[in-house]
Parts: structure tokens; C-alpha cells; sequence
């Protein structure tokens, strides 16, 4: 099977890189995120041409987990850097526990439209109740929509649930568009749960590709370890 690297990157603490800390890091959730996104592009952005290969994660403010096809090279000397090989040795039957920041989404057929539009996969079971039982139903919608969705993931993927997936987390991130042209918003959800390898070439080629929408804003990007 082949893997990549997993790193762990953190903005450096010494005073040149801090004094840019407020442009690197701003406040906020989704400008932060915005940030990110183009602030880890300078670790893997070596080409004109290159696409990004790379999912990430923000653990904190300025402190990175990256998944990556080739090794982080840090040509600016912004970073503080461990890397390691992602290879794991995995075989069918194997049960991981699993940490998954997602933007979770369906693509559905609209009467009129040729294209299938894409909607937020709560948002959409949300919308199929009549108005009045949504806030009441909201926390069971929540979580039988995200179950679903990663049972889809893993019929794709290699995997199969062998526990509830936990909702950790649900959130709508709001991601400054580039050139002052408004605001980018998506739903983010942290989930954890305890999944059995079924197919382990399969599982570890999407784990690198990462999983749902969203990736370049650091969502999609599975840790996995193994389950005790």
C-alpha cells in the first residue's frame, strides 16, 4: 500500500515569525481557516502547476496536523516541523478508532436545473420536516445524517462502523472570500467514532485523498488509531 506523511507543523514562536503572527493567525474561526489555507500552501507550493496533495487540520491557533503525499519543505523558515512516514500496516478486520472533521454533504437533483445541487447532508433531512418539529428534531437529525453519511463513506472507502458515530462538534465556518468578495459558508462537524477496516488499499488511498467537501479549508483529513 502505498502512504505519505503525517506532520505536525506549528508557527514558529521567535520574534520575526510573531511579528507577522496577527497576519498569519487572525482572529475568528473562518478567517483563520482562510489563512491557513494559503499559509500551509507555502510548505508544498513548489510549482506554477502543482495541485494542492495535501489535508490538514488546525488543532489550535498556529499548530497544524498535515497529511501529505510528499514531505513539507519549509523554504520560509516559518515553521517548526515533525514529520514521520504514513504507513500504516493494516489488513482486513483491523478496528481503528477514528477523529474526523468533515463537511458533510449530499448532491441532490433539482426539477428545472440540470446540474444536482449540493446541500449540507443536516440542513437537507432538516428541510424534508415540516417547519414547526425541526428545532425539537434537531438534535436526532444531527445525528442519524452524519451516520448515515459516513456509513456511505465507508461503503466507498474500505470501511465499515462498528460503533455510533459521536457528534463532537457542529458548526457553520464563515471563510473570507478572496478580494473583499464577501464570505464563503459551509456546516463543519467533529465526529469520532470506531470503524473495522474492510478494504485496506482502498481505506488508505481515500484517507489520503481525505473525505467530504471543504478539504482545502482543513476539513476531511481522518486520524486514526488503532482501537484498544
Amino acid at each position: 500500500m502505498s502512504g505519505g506523511f503525517l506532520s505536525r507543523v506549528t508557527l514558529r514562536q521567535d520574534a520575526p515569525v510573531q511579528a507577522l503572527a496577527r497576519l498569519l493567525v487572525p482572529d475568528g474561526e473562518g478567517p483563520r481557516h482562510g489563512a491557513a489555507h494559503h499559509l500551509l500552501w507555502t510548505l508544498f507550493g513548489d510549482a506554477p502547476e502543482r495541485r494542492r496533495d495535501f489535508l490538514w487540520r488546525q488543532v489550535e491557533a498556529g499548530h497544524f496536523m498535515v497529511l501529505s503525499a510528499r514531505e513539507p519543505a519549509d523554504a520560509h523558515s516559518l515553521f517548526d516541523i515533525e514529520t514521520r512516514s504514513f504507513e500504516p500496516a493494516l489488513k482486513e478486520g483491523d478496528r481503528l478508532r477514528f477523529l474526523l472533521r468533515a463537511n458533510a454533504t449530499v448532491d441532490r437533483k433539482t426539477p428545472g436545473r440540470a446540474r444536482s445541487q449540493r446541500h449540507d447532508v443536516v440542513m437537507d433531512m432538516l428541510h424534508r420536516l415540516p417547519r414547526h418539529e425541526r428545532a425539537e428534531a434537531r438534535e436526532k437529525v444531527v445525528a442519524s445524517a452524519l451516520e448515515s453519511w459516513v456509513g456511505r463513506q465507508g461503503a466507498r472507502a474500505g470501511f465499515a462502523l462498528v460503533a455510533p458515530v459521536t457528534v463532537e462538534g457542529c458548526d457553520v465556518w464563515r471563510i473570507p472570500r478572496s478580494g473583499g468578495r464577501g464570505v464563503a459558508s459551509f456546516g463543519v462537524v467533529e465526529l469520532t467514532g470506531e470503524l473495522r477496516v474492510t478494504v485496506p488499499e482502498t481505506f488508505l488511498a481515500t484517507v489520503m485523498q481525505g473525505f467530504g467537501r471543504a478539504r482545502a479549508f482543513g476539513c476531511g483529513l481522518m486520524l486514526v488509531r488503532r482501537a484498544i
